[in-house]
């Protein structure tokens, strides 16, 4: 399957991941985000990495997924900005997975220009924008990376 995930570029951006090489994709606390985490990531699943609540906003590289949904300890430290005092260690409510760098797009695909292309009226990004991790078609996903500003 492939992918769309979000992080703000000031907290956690491509050039991060790239530096780290491989991160755990904590703190997300949507539960419709946490189903795909939780339920249908797998490993060596694809997914763009998007830059939120930025200016502008865009894909800006690609990630693969390493590691399958596990639970999100963040959720149980309460000196960790993601904490949730109402998680329980027996049943978490929040998961994650392990994500590794892959690529960085040559130029940022914002999203004004996501928008403009027709095949993607459908995309997911453009019809729920806030969702953090989301789904990406096979069709969507191939009209992306044919765009110019891959290398």
């Amino acid at each position: 399957m492939y992918w769309l995930m979000k992080s703000e570029p000031n907290v956690f951006s491509i050039e991060d991941l790239r530096k780290y090489t491989l991160t755990p994709w904590d703190g997300v606390r949507n539960y419709q985000a946490r189903n795909y985490m939780r339920d249908q990531m797998k490993i060596g699943d694809l997914a763009f990495f998007y830059h939120s609540n930025a200016n502008p906003s865009g894909i800006t590289g690609i990630a693969k997924v390493i590691r399958e949904g596990y639970p999100d300890h963040t959720a149980f430290d309460p000196e960790n900005v993601h904490y949730d005092p109402k998680s329980d260690l027996k049943k978490p409510a929040w998961f994650m997975v392990d994500v590794e760098f892959v690529k960085v797009a040559r130029s940022l695909i914002t999203l004004e220009r996501l928008k403009k292309i027709p095949e993607l009226k459908d995309m997911l990004l453009l019809r729920h924008g806030r969702l953090s991790v989301q789904p990406v078609t096979l069709q969507q996903w191939q009209i992306i990376l044919k765009l110019p500003e891959w290398e």
